[in-house]
């Protein structure tokens, strides 16, 4: 394996191809808290007609928005297209190892790290495996810019900007 970083830039083609052919993820580190970021992805990628199922060790056998939340990715008896991973990038690497020989079975095609999670080598290793790898992206954040969501309130479209406009 290479130093080179783990290239970080997608092009929009990519990422929206990714959101147009997974229908059912696996969202590891959710939380039945409703102030936390997975809590609020979740909620809204279900409200997109994604099935989100939740997997975190401690809520295992809870419901959470719905779902059965189950302890690890083995346990979760359906297909799954992608693993979105809101842990920390030192537990990416560990999510990656327990994907990796259960990706055929499951379906799963994809590894998507969460806004602030990069795992190069696990990265590495997930695309070295056959499967595709996103870090540091959110995919209810690409979901609403690639579809057209935000666009409404100025939001990346050029209309709102935190830099002072030239007058005269």
């Amino acid at each position: 394996m290479s130093d080179t970083p783990f290239p970080l830039h997608y092009e929009d083609s990519t990422i929206r191809g990714i959101l147009r052919s997974v229908h059912t993820i696996a969202m590891v580190g959710a939380s039945g808290n409703w102030v936390r970021p997975s809590n609020f992805a979740m909620k809204y990628l279900q409200g997109k007609g994604f099935r989100v199922i939740p997997v975190n060790p401690g809520s295992a056998g809870k419901q959470i928005l719905g779902e059965t939340c189950y302890g690890s990715m083995s346990e979760i008896p359906d297909q799954i297209d992608m693993i979105d991973v809101f842990r920390s990038s030192e537990a990416a690497a560990g999510i990656v190892d327990e994907v990796i020989p259960i990706a055929a079975d499951k379906g799963i095609k994809v590894i998507w790290m969460q806004l602030g999670v990069r795992n190069d080598a696990a990265g590495a290793r997930a695309e070295a495996a056959g499967l595709t790898v996103v870090m540091d992206r959110c995919p209810k954040i690409e979901y609403g810019r690639l579809f057209g969501e935000l666009s409404w309130c100025g939001v990346n479209s050029g209309i709102i900007s935190s830099k002072r406009r030239k007058i005269g």
